[in-house]
């Protein structure tokens, strides 16, 4: 095993015994629960948007392998006080990535150690799931977002 390889374990291991933003935004949008039904991982996600549109809070609850607990770590880490557009945006790059797409830099930060996640098809999915439940959040965010002008409009 490669130093580097070895850094990337090191870094996965840290986010799945000390996960960061854990547990569940007071005053969210509605939870997005999803499980992997290939091997019963489950995520909870509840995000908050400031009015700019930018994730102002994001909190995970789960169940599952340290490559899924340790991926949605991450994934708060790195979308936290982002414009939604751009969490998708990473979400996206990201996701190409573990199907060998594109490539992620230096300055993906922890994201890179998931990069050898690709070299394994059936844990893609267990890298994924949090990324799928923030792409389900802001959509959710951003339908009762209109939902709330139109009643503005309305009123």
């Amino acid at each position: 095993m490669s130093s580097l390889d070895e850094l990337y374990k090191a870094v996965l291991l840290d986010h799945y015994t000390h996960p960061r933003n854990r547990g569940t935004v007071e005053g969210g949008g509605s939870p997005v629960d999803l499980r992997n039904p290939s091997c019963g991982d489950t995520i909870r996600l509840t995000l908050r948007l400031d009015p700019e549109g930018r994730i102002a809070d994001i909190r995970f609850l789960g169940q599952g392998c340290s490559i899924s607990q340790a991926s949605a770590s991450i994934m708060t880490e790195a979308v936290k006080g982002k414009p939604g557009e751009e969490a998708l945006r990473l979400a996206e790059r990201f996701k190409a990535m573990l199907r060998g797409e594109a490539e992620l830099t230096p300055e993906d930060g922890d994201l890179l150690a998931l990069e050898g996640v690709r070299q394994f098809p059936v844990r893609v999915k267990c890298a994924t799931l949090a990324w799928n439940a923030l792409e389900k959040g802001l959509a959710e965010a951003k339908r009762a977002e209109a939902g709330e002008k139109e009643t503005k409009a309305g009123e």
